[in-house]
């Protein structure tokens, strides 16, 4: 593992990279915690802006290119900015339950799901987990199928738990049926 590529990478890159990974991490943390105070509300518009950083920043990343400068990724990132506008504006209405069903769905779609993108051969990300020379298409899809299984190994933990908590704590309602 190596930072190397990343740092030497454009700099509208490494903001993109470094809100990616804010995002990852401090949304699992807004989703696993208590719900409506003020430490909620404010971790979520950190994630909230670390989610628009990415989107926009993603405007002037044009590695893949299909139509003229942009691709199919960037229609997501128009849906992404779409959706977190919609989710902030249900939790405003106190539309708790659709906030949080679109939040979570924000969270799996355009982080996780389009996160594992970012390992597939000829990556930037792919060379700072695998190496300079990166992972091939093999080391590649069993990282990305291994990181499936331990998603639905955790979902399926949580919600047969009921509810319980997590490690630490962590109330586990968010995965409960509303």
């Amino acid at each position: 593992m190596s930072l190397e590529p990343l740092l030497s990478a454009h700099p509208i890159i490494q903001l993109h990279a470094y809100a990616g990974a804010l995002a990852f991490f401090l949304g699992g943390v807004v989703l696993f915690r208590r719900k409506g105070d003020k430490t909620h509300k404010r971790l979520g518009m950190v994630w909230v802006w670390a989610m628009v950083t990415i989107s926009v920043t993603s405007f002037f990343i044009w590695e893949l290119r299909m139509f003229g400068l942009f691709s199919p990724i960037h229609l997501l990132s128009i849906l992404t900015l779409a959706a977190l506008w919609q989710a902030v504006r249900f939790a405003r209405q106190r539309q708790i339950v659709r906030h949080m069903r679109t939040m979570q769905i924000l969270y799996l779609a355009a982080l996780a799901i389009t996160g594992w993108f970012t390992f597939m051969p000829g990556r930037i990300m792919n060379r700072v987990v695998f190496g300079p020379e990166g992972a091939g298409p093999v080391e590649s899809a069993i990282f990305i199928l291994a990181s499936i299984a331990t998603g639905v190994f955790v979902i399926w933990l949580v919600r047969r738990a009921g509810g319980g908590k997590l490690p630490f704590g962590l109330p586990i309602r968010l995965l409960r049926r509303a």
